[in-house]
């Protein structure tokens, strides 16, 4: 099995991993995760979201956040986005990559951000030229690429365009999601296969849970097709809250724990 000499493990558990979290955690102690991650050698991670306290409370310290923790060089620290105000506040807070998100399901859109996703893309162009303008990296999560909760299956080409769409307005990565962990293998590679066919690997990550226990398996087939960003959460922590019934994201330790990897920054095959 032929797989890339390096990948790198995008960590989304200070974000993705804390958002539904009932008890609220300190601020202190969010900073000091994310230190953490970083002195495991995680160097992409995902620290926080600026949206609106009234739908994410616990993160309604994003900008605490943004500016206590430690800037070390060669680490990428990103924040979730959801308009053109939390561009701004991103800014304010010293961001320098922030992350769009947006579904490949009508349904799960609507219910996730209250827009369809022709409204959401008119937003994004309040947020992804000026960000590229300010000098921001910028990256997009395409949620329920391989199903949705309340439409079903979802048609890969939509995945394409969509893909294309964000590609379009100028992100650097999308990051094709399992959002309710229904996905296979055959199922990953015939979309993963697509959108290789118009992009190169750099420009696509993914994105896995484990409902069904089938994510690891899924990240060794995008690997395996040359993809060498994963999405992944220390501890297994996190998942949507407009996804009944899927369980956290694949856990960082066990995409490291199947490479059998010794990693500090980049994952290395050992």
């Amino acid at each position: 099995m032929k797989l890339p000499a390096e990948a790198t493990i995008y960590e989304v558990a200070p974000r993705d991993g804390l958002q539904n979290e009932a008890r609220q955690v300190p601020t202190a102690d969010k900073i000091r995760f994310i230190d953490a991650l970083v002195a495991a050698g995680i160097r992409s991670i995902e620290i926080t979201s600026f949206v609106s306290p009234k739908w994410i409370p616990q993160l309604a310290d994003s900008a605490e956040v943004a500016r206590g923790v430690h800037r070390v060089p060669g680490v990428r620290m990103s924040a979730l986005v959801p308009n053109k105000r939390g561009l701004d506040t991103a800014l304010t807070a010293g961001m320098r990559e922030i992350a769009v998100f947006m579904s490949a399901s009508e349904t799960h859109n609507k219910k996730n951000v209250n827009k369809t996703i022709a409204d959401t893309l008119t937003a994004f162009e309040e947020v992804v030229p000026p960000a590229r303008a300010a000098g921001l990296a910028v990256r997009a999560y395409l949620s329920t690429c391989f199903g949705c909760p309340y439409e079903g299956d979802v048609d890969p080409e939509r995945v394409v365009a969509l893909t294309q769409r964000l590609c379009d307005l100028g992100v650097y990565q999308v990051s094709i999601s399992d959002t309710i962990g229904v996905a296979n293998p055959q199922q990953v590679e015939d979309v993963l296969g697509r959108l290789l066919a118009k992009h190169p690997s750099a420009a696509i990550a993914v994105h896995f849970h484990d409902t069904q226990g089938t994510a690891l398996a899924n990240c060794l087939v995008a690997l395996t097709l040359g993809i060498t960003t994963i999405d992944a959460a220390a501890g297994g922590l996190g998942g949507c809250p407009y996804a009944p019934g899927a369980s956290g994201n694949l856990a960082t330790e066990d995409v490291v724990a199947m490479l059998g990897v010794a990693h500090r920054g980049h994952l290395r095959r050992t």
